[in-house]
């Protein structure tokens, strides 16, 4: 008979967060991960930096003063993991059986001065699979998040398939996208803010990920408008461009199975059969067959490049535990006693 591949329910959220209120928002999306789970769904996408939402402001004309003021709620209103935003968000997944990838902004909690763009994985049983963080914000977003690195760049072996994701812009990172291909990279969740004059570049971005890479493509957008922002913020009449989703489920041969869905809330549903890749790998295997290593090669570095490492202590200190110098991936090595005069 062979073998038989996953079908499942995957589900895409399309939704306005409470803005600037973690807490709040971390609600809103237990109440959703709640419903899609009701609705049998296997796999719930939310958008990018969702948690507690999307610095639009970047791209309106603001005095100096106001970003600064609107960041400091945001940075005091970010998520840290694990955290208990988190473990609230793995008492809704295990709930409901569910994985979540969830866009937020990640407040570093080792050196607790940094935001980051992060994507979050949450399996079936409530434990944080691991997060990604965007590899380059782009344009005005470096105001406000720092940059990940290619540890970041991770496909979850899941009873479901593999499963991946990337934030934006990334998506038009030709090598970064490669190195997700090679990962065996079958469900992936891409995630977006997403602004209403990037309807088309959503569009046909993530339709050529999933026809490039024979994947699935689970797409969630933000929602973004007068409407949304809380009157306390002070930015009701300001020129602030507007973000109306394009959220949709798309199949390796680039074709939708829902959406796309603008201009509303709502939670979009598709049924995902893995044997569906089969064929379109055979027509296209861009990391196997359609491959020439012998002509072009991708080097990706996807070890983790910490800011810090221990440093070899001066002349006559005791030795720490472990030696500053790092081996070939960036980690500390053991540092081995001197050998006196002479010992073999």
């Amino acid at each position: 008979m062979g073998d038989d591949f996953p079908k499942f329910t995957a589900a895409v959220v399309q939704a306005a967060p409470v803005f600037l209120d973690r807490d709040a928002t971390v609600d809103k999306a237990c109440r959703l991960i709640g419903q899609a789970g009701e609705r049998g769904a296997r796999v719930v996408v939310f958008p990018e930096t969702w948690v507690p939402g999307y610095p639009f402001w970047l791209t309106s004309a603001l005095p100096l003063q106001e970003p600064l003021r609107l960041f400091t709620r945001l940075f005091k209103n970010a998520v840290e993991v694990p955290s208990a935003a988190t473990a609230a968000l793995g008492r809704a997944a295990a709930k409901s059986g569910v994985y979540v990838a969830i866009g937020i902004n990640e407040r570093d909690a080792q050196y607790k001065g940094s935001l980051f763009n992060t994507l979050l994985f949450i399996d079936d049983g409530g434990r944080v699979l691991g997060k990604h963080r965007k590899l380059m914000p782009s344009y005005g977003e470096r105001t406000v998040w720092g940059w990940g690195d290619g540890s970041g760049l991770r496909v979850f072996d899941t009873p479901l398939g593999r499963l991946g994701g990337l934030i934006c812009w990334e998506h038009e990172m030709p090598l970064v996208r490669y190195a997700m291909y090679s990962k065996g990279e079958q469900v992936h969740c891409s995630v977006w803010p997403a602004y209403s004059f990037q309807n088309d570049h959503i569009d046909f971005g993530c339709r050529q990920y999933a026809f490039e890479g024979g994947c699935f493509v689970l797409v969630s957008c933000g929602l973004w408008n007068a409407e949304t922002i809380p009157a306390e913020l002070g930015l009701q009449g300001r020129p602030l461009l507007d973000a109306n989703g394009g959220s949709g489920i798309i199949a390796p041969g680039g074709n939708y199975l829902a959406g796309p869905l603008y201009n509303s809330e709502d939670i979009l549903y598709a049924e995902i059969d893995l044997e569906q890749i089969v064929p379109h790998k055979q027509l296209l295997d861009v990391v196997g067959h359609y491959a020439r290593p012998d002509v072009v090669q991708l080097l990706l570095h996807d070890e983790p490049r910490p800011p810090v490492v221990l440093q070899v202590p001066p002349e006559g200190r005791e030795l720490p535990a472990q030696d500053a110098s790092p081996d070939r991936k960036g980690r500390p090595q053991r540092r081995q006693p001197d050998r006196p005069a002479g010992a073999n």
